[in-house]
C-alpha cells in the first residue's frame, strides 16, 4: 500500500453536501490492489457466504462499529486510525470480473458492505461500488447490500435493474429515530431522517428494502425502536431486523470514550442495561443467555412489526439465484 494525496471533495464531485458540520481530522488514502474481490464467510452465525468490500476502515466514524478490530492488522488503529486512514482497493471492478469469468462461480449472491459501508464519502468519486454494481447487472448477479449513507441514492437505477433481471435486496441500517442523538454516536453517517428518505425512495423504485435496527444500545436507543420502526413503515418497507450491540476487546475502549463524552448522564444506565441485556455479561463479553431487558426489547420489536405488518428478517437474507449468465461474446458484436 501507498499513501496519496487526498482527491477533490467527493461531495463537490457528486453534487452533494455534508449532512452536518464537516470533520476536523486529517483523511489520508492508502490504494490497494487486492489479490481477490471478494471475501469468504465460514461463520454458521452470519447469513451471507461471499461479501464485498471496496474499502477498509469508514469515515462515518461510527464508535461501535465491529469492523474497527480488523484495522490493526494492517497495522492501523482502531479508533481514529479507522475513522481517517481508509484504504482503497482499486482493483476491485477487475478483480471481480475475473471471479464471474470463472467456471467455478455459479451466481451465488453477493453482500456488500459486509465490513465497511460501500457508501462511504469517497465512494462518490472513486466509484468502485457502481462499478461492482454494474459488473453485478451485466452478469445478472444477486446482490444483497447494507448503508447508512444516502449516497446509495445515485445508484437507484443499478439497484432496480438487478432487481428486475436477477434479485436485489437493500439494508438500511437505522438504529435512532433522532437525528442530534444518532449524530454522537455515528457522526459522519446519514442522519436518520435521510436514511427513512432513502427507504421511500428505493421502495417506489422498486427495490426491496429492509429497515435494520442495529446495534440496539440498551438505555440509549432502545425507546426509539418503535418510532424507527413506524417512519420505515410509512416509507414503504416491508422487512425489518434487530441485533443487540456487542463490542469486541479493540471497540470497546472506543464506544467507552465516545459514551463518556457525549452522554455522561447516562454512561452508567448503558452499561447496566446491557448487562441485563446480556444475562449479566458486560459489552465485549460473550451472552450467558437471553437476560430479561433483551426478552423485553425482542417481545417490543415483535409487538410493533406485527402491528405494522413487516416481516423479520435477519440482517441479510436469502436472495433468488439462477440467474447468473456470462455475456456472450458475440453480443458484443452488436
Amino acid at each position: 500500500m501507498r499513501p496519496i494525496e487526498n482527491p477533490p471533495n467527493p461531495f463537490h464531485e457528486a453534487h452533494l453536501e455534508w449532512d452536518g458540520p464537516p470533520p476536523d481530522a486529517r483523511l489520508e488514502l492508502f490504494e490497494e490492489r487486492c489479490k481477490s474481490a471478494l471475501s469468504r464467510n465460514e461463520s454458521p452465525d452470519l447469513a451471507f457466504r461471499w461479501s464485498l468490500n471496496p474499502y477498509r476502515g469508514c469515515f462515518h466514524a461510527c464508535s461501535y462499529c465491529y469492523a474497527r478490530a480488523t484495522h490493526p492488522y494492517w497495522d492501523f488503529g482502531a479508533g481514529t486510525d479507522f475513522d481517517r486512514k481508509i484504504v482503497v482497493k482499486t482493483n476491485v471492478v477487475e478483480r471481480l470480473r475475473e471471479t464471474f469469468e470463472r467456471r467455478s462461480w455459479r451466481g451465488e449472491a453477493i453482500l456488500f458492505s459486509g465490513n465497511t459501508d460501500c457508501y462511504q464519502p469517497i465512494e462518490a468519486s472513486y466509484q468502485l461500488t457502481r462499478r461492482c454494481l454494474e459488473l453485478c447487472a451485466e452478469y445478472r448477479n444477486p446482490v444483497m447490500l447494507i448503508t447508512k449513507s444516502k449516497l446509495v441514492r445515485r445508484d437507484i437505477d443499478l439497484l432496480a435493474r438487478l432487481t428486475q433481471e436477477a434479485d436485489c435486496h437493500v439494508a438500511i441500517s437505522c438504529a435512532f429515530s433522532d437525528d442530534a442523538m444518532a449524530r454522537k454516536v455515528e457522526p459522519y453517517a446519514s442522519p436518520p431522517s435521510k436514511r427513512i428518505e432513502t427507504l421511500k425512495l428505493l421502495e417506489a423504485a422498486g427495490v426491496p428494502t429492509t429497515v435494520a435496527l442495529g446495534p440496539v444500545i440498551p438505555g440509549l436507543n432502545d425507546d426509539q425502536i418503535a418510532e424507527v420502526l413506524e417512519r420505515a413503515a410509512e416509507a414503504g418497507t416491508r422487512h425489518a431486523s434487530m441485533i443487540l450491540l456487542r463490542l469486541s476487546d479493540p471497540v470497546l475502549p472506543v464506544f467507552d470514550q465516545r459514551l463518556e463524552e457525549a452522554f455522561p448522564l447516562r454512561a452508567a444506565k448503558v452499561r447496566s442495561a446491557t448487562r441485563a441485556c446480556r444475562g449479566g455479561r458486560g459489552f465485549g463479553e460473550r451472552m450467558r443467555g437471553k437476560g430479561p431487558r433483551w426478552e423485553a426489547i425482542e417481545r417490543l420489536f415483535d409487538v410493533h412489526t406485527r402491528r405494522l405488518g413487516l416481516g423479520v428478517r435477519e440482517t441479510t437474507i436469502e436472495l433468488a439465484e439462477g440467474t447468473f449468465r456470462r455475456p456472450s461474446p458475440q453480443l458484443a458484436l452488436f
